[in-house]
């Protein structure tokens, strides 16, 4: 089951994200971890770095995968996705830019990134944390309403709703490329264990959605109750559609075991 955690505000869902990612980086000090980008992981990382200095955390050894990028941008744009994590994850952990793996949205070679992306995650053994936002229509990476639910690393092009969410990053709106990689649902669910991130009441649907509606490819991130390590923390606003928010809340504030991965 899905384990879904409620507290009352974007600061601390990302603190606690952030511990529970920090545990297992001190079980596990060559972490592979799966990375998002957008608006919602960036206190996430700023908190990493925060808790890993005060608990003696060393970062020296974490691999990084990307969960997916734009196609066709220039190398080094302000706008891709490699750029944002290494302004938002890389400068701000401290870590060498070369454990960071984003997959490829260069034209001459897109036909073959896909392959080559997914190469690289099992020739390293797997990821073992994915960390995921979600969209406001529900798709998880850039898998948009209508993937399969077993897809892998491939270009997708990308709904008017997600290019219309993604404009505030770009001068003009018709600047936001069509075409993106990104990880498939499938290549997602092999990750070790997923923590997924949502706050406020935009988001409130497509979470409902994906935690207590059926398991369909009309909403990607639904996939994530197949998952037998998934956790999912909202704050207060994300989780107001959800049919079961008080025994969420009961179960997470009387089962200390799931609270066992609390920094000490």
């Amino acid at each position: 089951m899905t384990e879904v955690v409620v507290v009352d505000s974007p600061d601390s869902a990302s603190a606690l994200a952030a511990e529970l990612i920090l545990s297992k980086v001190r079980t596990k000090p060559a972490l592979r971890l799966g990375v998002a980008t957008g608006a919602t992981p960036v206190s996430l990382y700023r908190q990493m770095a925060v808790l890993a200095k005060q608990f003696g955390i060393d970062l020296g050894e974490l691999q990084a995968y990307a969960l997916d990028e734009y196609v066709g941008l220039e190398p080094g744009s302000p706008q891709s996705f490699r750029h944002f994590l290494e302004e938002h994850f890389i400068e701000v952990l401290g870590l060498d830019p070369n454990c960071l793996v984003v997959p490829s949205g260069d034209v001459a070679t897109i036909a073959t990134a896909g392959d080559h992306f997914e190469k690289a995650i099992l020739d390293t053994g797997g990821i073992d944390c994915q960390i995921l936002g979600i969209g406001s229509n529900g798709h998880i990476g850039f898998n948009e309403p209508g993937s399969s639910l077993g897809s892998r690393t491939r270009v997708k092009t990308l709904t008017e709703n997600t290019r219309r969410d993604n404009g505030a990053y770009f001068s003009q709106p018709e600047d936001v490329p069509v075409h993106c990689i990104s990880q498939g649902i499938g290549t997602i669910l092999e990750a070790r264990s997923l923590v997924m991130l949502a706050f406020g009441d935009k988001k409130a649907e497509a979470v409902a959605s994906a935690v207590e509606g059926p398991i369909s490819a009309s909403c990607p991130a639904s996939a994530i109750q197949l998952h037998p390590h998934a956790t999912v923390i909202l704050d207060e606003g994300a989780a107001s559609r959800l049919e079961q928010l008080r025994y969420y809340k009961f179960v997470w504030e009387n089962k200390p075991d799931w609270q066992s991965w609390r920094l000490s």
